[in-house]
């Protein structure tokens, strides 16, 4: 166990030497061993606690088929990734390093390996700078305790969190590090040279190895280290999974023999891997059969040809086709009706309401997706057949709930290709108020995460940095609330949607020319558009539920007097109709489009409002 200085000078000589005496050979991967011995629980670093002889045993394993290194459990061991467990972080860390070390001995290299945090950071999520520091250096503390002779950063795809990674184990101590990439399986961004400009990027942070582990095969891989290789002069990592993964059982299964494995891990080492080993799915077999081709002599030595990459910065990307809002906005006053989805199939009353507020002049229709957790039809499949069928453009809620980063991208990018260029970032929901109580939120992000994530598509790239081969034209509107019981909150994450890249402003209902003008004035701030949110009440009944039961609705008191002076339903319709349209008469005047919201799906009175504004 490497104590003071001392200890840490050695454990750089240690892992330096043996990276420039030959090729190492790592071990694989410990989830999929420890789930074969019998422990279920996930993650697998809480076996550290509570079944240390299994994780001792894996390691000796590892050990016994011919590695010279071993990674600790406690990839997924911070504090972040575990805050649903009920265990101690530290202790769990430093655990995994001293199982590691019992095994490995003196003399063998023990790498405390830490994965990324599994959320997104500020811009995109929640976690800040400062609590990705933190949280990382808790790890670095309790592995450096346990006896590690050095780290390894692996599987990150955020070069940003690896960089802040790296400087909070570095505020550890000088210890050696380590640092890979996982990469997803496309040709296109290795044709752009991507692993290699990331290669650069990494060695800037100055690790003792760089290179790119899971997500792909060996065979995928051999490209991968090829473009690192012809990018750095540093030791290159390689640990691909055995192959592609399948389910059997419910259980995710590799299918690849031992002997491919090490046949094809052998070619890396012939590209210029110098530190090879497996990621998930790969057993000591894998390991075993690799050690032995290894040392069987069957490698051949040969001049690795130059690889072509495209100059990506030269050959700019095209520009995609923005929409009828953008290119109306500051031109003319604009109307957006919302329509009610029905539960179900059945959209012919939709499409004929679409049909006449068209007629009425109406510029947009506005779809809302799955408001207050209710199951209704995806919003994307109803925006298009809008579009396509009613020749009216549409603004498409999309809701953060029900998507994780993998599915918030995808739909995004499905959205762009069915011409649905106006989207409505909102936070959504929680699934427990609304049908399926029992349904799980997903909540990667808020709206603020997916306007940044709008954004970069419209500069062309993925959360990753991968190129999606256009600039999008995405028109990115947000929601904003006049009537928040914590206005203070509300503008506060009102000018961070504005910093976020937010196009057009949406608000809720308002009922008072007063709330019109105050929204207009922050908007205007804020150099930003606003459709100012009105919404025509029914009933006395209807204003006194949208007003008691309806979060972040609030009617004037004056109002709700003239409401219920009315001797009959049709009576207080007609004042809910008049109020809302010498509103739309003060929201014309003063904002730059007007958010129509008619109860229950009216669409006579939308129009009325429509007509009465043009």
């Amino acid at each position: 166990m490497p104590t003071g200085q001392k200890g840490i000078l050695l454990s750089i000589v240690k892992l330096v030497q043996a990276l420039q005496a030959g090729v190492l050979v790592g071990d694989g991967a410990n989830g999929t061993i420890l789930a074969a011995k019998g422990f279920s629980r996930q993650p697998y670093d809480l076996a550290n606690l509570l079944a240390p002889e299994l994780v001792r045993e894996v390691h000796s394993e590892y050990f016994a088929a011919g590695a010279d290194l071993v990674q600790t459990n406690t990839f997924s061991a911070s504090r972040v990734r575990l805050a649903e467990h009920e265990v101690d972080v530290p202790e769990l860390n430093f655990a995994g390093a001293a199982l590691a070390r019992q095994a490995a001995g003196s003399e063998r290299i023990v790498l405390g390996s830490i994965g990324p945090i599994g959320k997104p950071i500020v811009p995109i999520g929640h976690i800040t700078e400062e609590e990705v520091y933190e949280v990382v250096r808790e790890q670095a503390l309790a592995l450096a305790e346990g006896g590690v002779d050095g780290f390894i950063l692996e599987t990150y795809i955020d070069l940003h969190e690896l960089e802040i990674a790296v400087r909070a184990v570095r505020s550890v101590g000088e210890f050696p590090i380590i640092i890979s990439k996982a990469y997803i399986e496309d040709g296109e961004q290795l044709a752009e040279g991507l692993p290699g400009r990331v290669a650069e990027q990494m060695a800037a942070m100055h690790p003792v190895a760089v290179g790119a582990n899971c997500i792909v095969g060996p065979q995928r891989m051999l490209d991968l280290v090829r473009m690192i290789a012809e990018n750095t002069e540093l030791p290159i990592v390689a640990q691909p999974t055995p192959g592609l993964p399948q389910l059997v059982k419910g259980q995710v299964v590799y299918d690849t023999s031992p002997e491919y494995f090490a046949k094809a891990v052998g070619r890396l080492v012939e590209e210029g891997a110098r530190y090879v080993g497996g990621c998930c799915g790969t057993t000591p077999d894998h390991i075993r059969a690799l050690k032995a081709h290894l040392t069987s002599g069957a490698l051949k030595a040969r001049t690795r040809p130059r690889v072509q990459v495209k100059e990506q910065d030269r050959t700019p990307l095209p520009q995609s086709e923005v929409s009828e809002l953008s290119r109306k906005l500051g031109k003319k006053f604009m109307t957006a009706v919302e329509m009610d989805l029905p539960r179900g199939l059945n959209l012919s009353k939709l499409l004929a309401g679409a049909k006449g507020l068209k007629v009425s002049g109406c510029d947009l229709i506005n779809i809302s997706d799955g408001a207050r957790a209710r199951l209704r039809m995806n919003p994307m499949s109803v925006c298009s057949l809008i579009q396509n069928s009613v020749g009216i453009e549409t603004t498409m809620h999309f809701s953060c709930r029900d998507r994780n980063l993998l599915a918030v991208q995808a739909d995004l990018l499905g959205s762009h290709a069915l011409g649905i260029r106006n989207i409505l970032a909102v936070t959504g929901d929680p699934a427990t108020i609304g049908d399926y109580p029992s349904a799980t939120s997903v909540f990667d992000i808020d709206a603020i995460g997916l306007i940044r994530i709008l954004q970069r598509f419209n500069e062309g790239i993925d959360l990753a940095g991968n190129s999606v081969g256009v600039k999008c034209a995405f028109t990115i509107c947000c929601a904003y609330n006049p009537l928040a019981i914590d206005l203070d909150i509300e503008n506060d994450r009102l000018r961070r949607k504005a910093d976020a890249g937010c196009h057009v402003v949406y608000t809720q209902p308002v009922f008072d020319e007063a709330d019109v003008e105050a929204a207009v004035r922050l908007c205007s701030e804020l150099t930003l558009p606003v459709f100012v949110g009105v919404m025509p009440l029914r009933s006395q009944r209807h204003t006194e539920f949208m007003h008691n039961e309806v979060p972040g609705i609030r009617i004037p008191e004056w109002l709700r007097s003239k409401m219920a002076s009315a001797e009959s339903d049709s009576e207080a319709q007609a004042i809910g109709a008049e109020e809302a349209m010498k509103l739309s008469q003060a929201i014309k005047k003063a904002a730059q489009g007007l958010y129509i919201m008619p109860p229950s799906g009216n669409n006579l009175i939308a129009e009325q409002l429509v007509e009465s504004v043009r």
